[in-house]
């Protein structure tokens, strides 16, 4: 059997379609989840569906961590055997070690494969936008090198925004950044938050889960204002009927090229809890053709 000319890794903080993954040579590497004496892989051990239920009942928060140098290595080398090169496209390393355990592995790695590593400044629904174009560049047979360069140049033009029902699981997660500020503020205040230079960081609180939808719209709508082919994403936790009417309106509005839909994965949804709506966007109007 020939190899893939490419394969792209990720994490599993990229909840990605089904037919993504089918449609092409993506790899994902689950994180991990801890809950009490149990070690849990992201996506793989749990779905986002069994987590939330648990979460309601459950007398302790889990925890997370990164995949180990020493997994990402057997699994740089379980690809390998099936690619001439991969491209690791990952979560911030400004919310995860993830990256840092990436390059340790690739130091370790023996052997001709040549892998990139992308640090995309972003994570859930904003990765797997970034790992949706590289696969589109993939089929129309850009290389590694071509492959990687694109998810860099992406990265700074990924606008990712999210709301929370509360910000108790970002500040006990430590994932809270610029937003721990707003701790003090009265509690029925909804948090609008974004991801600035891969961190938490807060756009503003409103009164309501409603008004802060809306707000959230208007930041997207200043944000793309002028964009000729807006690729966006749509993910919650355990809000699906929210969610829909999210993307409803996100499909009427703006008529996105490309509208993905996700769920918060569980080691995502244990910082930011259940009832967060998300909207990841960027224009690849300002990025060059793939073909």
């Amino acid at each position: 059997m020939s190899k893939h000319k490419v394969a792209i890794i990720t994490d599993s903080t990229a909840v990605l379609p089904h037919e993504l993954l089918d449609a092409h040579p993506i790899f994902v590497i689950p994180q991990n989840l801890h809950w009490g004496e149990e070690s849990l892989l992201d996506n793989v051990d749990i779905t986002p569906a069994q987590f939330y239920r648990r979460l309601q009942t459950a007398k302790e928060l889990p925890t997370t961590s990164q995949p180990s140098a020493g997994t990402f290595l057997t699994f740089f080398q379980e690809v390998a055997e099936k690619a001439e090169s991969i491209v690791a496209i990952l979560i911030s390393a400004e919310l995860s070690g993830t990256v840092a355990s990436a390059h340790a592995a690739r130091d370790m790695m023996e052997g001709p494969v040549p892998i990139e590593i992308v640090d995309t400044r972003s994570a859930s629904l904003g990765l797997a936008l970034v790992v949706s174009a590289a696969a589109h560049a993939l089929e129309v047979g850009k290389n590694h090198e071509e492959i990687a360069e694109l998810a860099r140049m992406l990265s700074p033009h990924l606008h990712t925004l999210f709301v929370v029902d509360t910000l108790e699981y970002l500040h006990k997660g430590g994932r809270i950044g610029g937003a721990k500020r707003l701790l003090g503020s009265v509690l029925a205040l909804k948090p609008l938050l974004h991801l600035k230079e891969g961190r938490v960081e807060p756009l503003t609180s409103v009164r309501t889960k409603r008004k802060a939808v809306d707000r959230m719209l208007e930041v997207v709508r200043e944000n793309a204002a002028g964009a000729s082919a807006l690729h966006m994403a749509v993910a919650h936790a355990a809000a699906e009927e929210e969610a829909d009417q999210l993307a409803q309106r996100v499909q009427e509005e703006f008529q996105p090229v490309e509208l993905m839909r996700s769920d918060v994965s569980p080691v995502i949804g244990t910082h930011t809890g259940p009832g967060t709506l998300a909207v990841a966007f960027y224009d690849g109007g300002v990025l060059p053709a793939t073909g």
